[in-house]
């Protein structure tokens, strides 16, 4: 029962004949808090206390602000004394004999598909060919990748999204003037330093979940780590929904990362607050526990564990901190870019070149190492705002200073391959990578620009096309660029298993022909997720492209023919307008021919009848009828039987994707409509004579 009347007195909520039932429920609903705090528990009398409880305010939704602790040794009717922490406000209690937290089930660990993402290939639109699993080493699972991952987005989303690079195009000089047009009425805008390719979008977005969930995991990310360093704000509002969405792809067998949490960067009571908050929320109650990320066989936190007191306000509550120390692997956060590790404990985020090695040992090995897309810092200031003269932008180098700059070399990523290439050398147990998807900064005078007669506007940690640290494609500047050198850079690091060998000639007449055929290639569920959600201030977004999702294809061979067989995860819908479950074929594995290397389209889409599909070559005018061949659909697999003189008289060797839905005005539309088989600019690989395999 919810009881609301209770006597303020003295900063005490007194909640008067109270039934306890040993080892029942607590429920406190509060309000007044956006961040992390505390509820001191007393029971008959003021100072008796008998546990401390934390909140964490749900931004945004007052409704969800309410905590849960279980009450051990206490029994009958009692007087209830609640004494908050800072400005939190008590709106009711509920004793429950039954636990009102659901009961989490993990996914087992067996349900994740192994995708074999890094025998996927991809060439980006400056012609960079990502590492091919030929000229790797071998896979190394004890090398980890952790990616920095920005949930507090969502709070600013009230305001309407500003893009800096395209104000900084139009009219330049906005940024010396925080009254000018471009930065809104009463400057209620939110800058970005572009428009993301997902467009302004909320972190709590299901469609954005999932793609983030695929892409990550196509990329071979192991961990994304929450920014909780400042105040006492964790984001559950974010974290909450991104958890319950990375559950659900690994539910449909997607290796979606882990989670980890980096606090405050210097121990103080808010650190505490938040530690107790996050342990009593997740931890304590094995929430999410198949999400945590482990290190040292224990969930990582980047937290100073000296922020916890040596004693609690009773027995319990020094029993409860002495827990928390006991169950998390501590690694404190070193802010500076260039300071490097003062102690063997810390754990870097981002650092200029060269970059320290973290946790170091005897032999020269090490725990940790970082690797940035940029730093806001130049040759005088270790931060400053990125804006200032001279930062350390995409395309600044060690090597050559700022000599690589000009229109377009921010597409190139000189900054990150100069960082990763010094990482991969060092060889560290873990690289945490700045980052994917920070996107917003503030607009400010004091106190980084110094000059006190200057207008100049500072933004700090974002600033343009250039002065930017995002990874996560965007709609016309890196566009997938960044990602794809990211899968590059995570494949030298962490190596990859052999490509499977594809099986010997067989001619096909059934789909239970493919049974024996290898290999098996595999596409993520979910992907073809509609959308219906808002993003900042007024935008809207909706995509409703999904349709056919692509989870499987085979390929076999005879003297005649190559056959393509592709499944879907539900019956494949009736032929319905253009792209309807459409193969593309790179013959020649480059992009100097075709539609972004794709020589050929097959489709049912402009078929004449119902047995044939239209086999399409890329020409002059684009893509061009030049005959038809045989294909058979049964549920939800599907099959195309095309000649093989199509593929030249050389052995096989070409690369594939399956497209549903999907045109072809810009292939960034691969990561967002319809779905592919594979991940966006992907391609399957298939080699005849199989692959040799480098020592390395």
């Amino acid at each position: 029962m919810e009881k609301t009347d209770y006597i303020f007195e003295n900063d005490r909520y007194i909640f008067e004949n109270t039934e306890l039932f040993d080892g029942g429920y607590l429920s406190i609903r509060f309000s007044g808090v956006s961040g992390c705090s505390r509820i001191d528990v007393s029971l008959d009398e003021p100072e008796n206390y008998i546990l401390s409880v934390s909140a964490i305010g749900y931004h945004g939704f007052p409704e969800k602000d309410i905590s849960h602790v279980r009450i051990n040794g206490y029994s009958g009717m009692h007087t209830l004394y609640l004494k908050p922490h800072g400005r939190l406000k008590i709106q009711s209690v509920s004793l429950n004999a039954d636990n009102p937290i659901p009961e989490y089930i993990p996914v087992p660990e067996e349900t994740i598909l192994d995708m074999q993402t890094s025998s996927w290939s991809a060439i980006d639109e400056l012609d960079r060919k990502i590492a091919d699993i030929e000229d790797i080493r071998g896979y190394r699972p004890d090398r980890k990748v952790g990616i920095f991952y920005w949930s507090w987005r969502d709070a600013h989303s009230h305001l309407e999204p500003a893009n800096v690079s395209q104000i900084m195009r139009d009219t330049p000089g906005a940024e010396y003037n925080e009254n000018h047009p471009a930065w809104g009425k009463n400057r209620a805008t939110q800058a970005f330093w572009n428009e993301p390719l997902y467009g302004y979008y909320l972190n709590r977005d299901p469609y954005i979940i999932r793609h983030h969930a695929v892409l990550l995991a196509d990329a071979g990310v192991d961990m994304v780590m929450f920014d909780c360093t400042n105040g006492s704000l964790v984001w559950k509002e974010s974290y909450e929904p991104i958890l319950e969405g990375f559950r659900a792809a690994r539910a449909d067998g997607i290796n979606a990362p882990k989670v980890a949490f980096m606090l405050n960067f210097w121990p103080s009571e808010t650190t505490e607050e938040m530690i107790r908050a996050l342990y009593q929320d997740i931890y304590s109650v094995g929430r999410y526990r198949d999400l945590w990320y482990l290190h040292e066989g224990k969930p990582l936190i980047m937290a100073h564990p000296e922020c916890l007191p040596e004693k609690g306000i009773c027995e319990r509550d020094t029993e409860l901190l002495n827990e928390i120390r006991n169950f998390f692997t501590f690694r404190p956060g070193q802010p500076s870019y260039g300071f490097g590790p003062t102690e063997t404990r810390l754990w870097g985020w981002l650092e200029k070149y060269p970059q320290h090695k973290y946790g170091q040992r005897p032999d020269g090995t090490c725990e940790m190492m970082t690797v940035g897309v940029a730093q806001n810092c130049n040759d005088e200031l270790l931060c400053t705002y990125f804006n200032n003269k001279a930062t350390y932008g995409r395309s600044y180098t060690h090597a050559y200073g700022h000599k690589l700059l000009d229109e377009t070399s921010y597409k190139y990523g000189y900054n990150v391959e100069e960082q990763w290439n010094r990482a991969i050398d060092c060889d560290p147990d873990f690289i945490f990578v700045t980052g994917w998807n920070e996107w917003i900064m503030g607009r400010w005078h004091e106190p980084w620009v110094k000059d006190p007669n200057s207008t100049q506007l500072a933004f700090v940690d974002q600033f343009d096309l250039e002065h930017s640290r995002d990874i996560e494609p965007d709609r016309d500047g890196i566009r997938d660029n960044y990602y794809l050198q990211l899968c590059s850079n995570i494949r030298r690091y962490k190596g990859s298993v052999p490509r499977t060998k594809p099986s010997a000639p067989k001619t096909i007449h059934s789909f239970e022909d493919f049974d024996d055929v290898l290999p098996l290639y595999r596409s993520e569920r979910g992907t073809t997720i509609h959308r219906d959600c808002r993003g900042f201030g007024s935008t809207y977004y909706t995509n409703s492209t999904g349709r056919n999702n692509i989870v499987a294809a085979k390929t076999a061979r005879d003297d005649s023919f190559v056959y393509f067989m592709a499944e879907c995860a539900d019956t494949i819908t009736e032929k319905s307008g253009p792209n309807h479950m459409t193969l593309y074929l790179n013959l020649t594995g480059d992009r100097s021919s075709g539609w972004e290397g794709y020589d050929l389209a097959v489709s049912r889409s402009e078929s004449a009848d119902n047995s044939t599909v239209v086999i399409e070559r890329y020409g002059i005018s684009g893509f061009e009828t030049i005959g038809f061949a045989e294909y058979l659909q049964e549920g939800k697999k599907i099959l195309y039987k095309l000649p093989r003189e199509l593929f030249g008289s050389r052995p096989l060797d070409f690369e594939f994707k399956w497209a549903d839905n999907v045109g072809t005005n810009d292939i960034m539309d691969f990561y967002c409509d319809g779905d592919t088989a594979p991940t966006g600019r992907f391609n399957f690989v298939y080699r005849e004579t199989g692959f040799p395999v480098k020592e390395k």
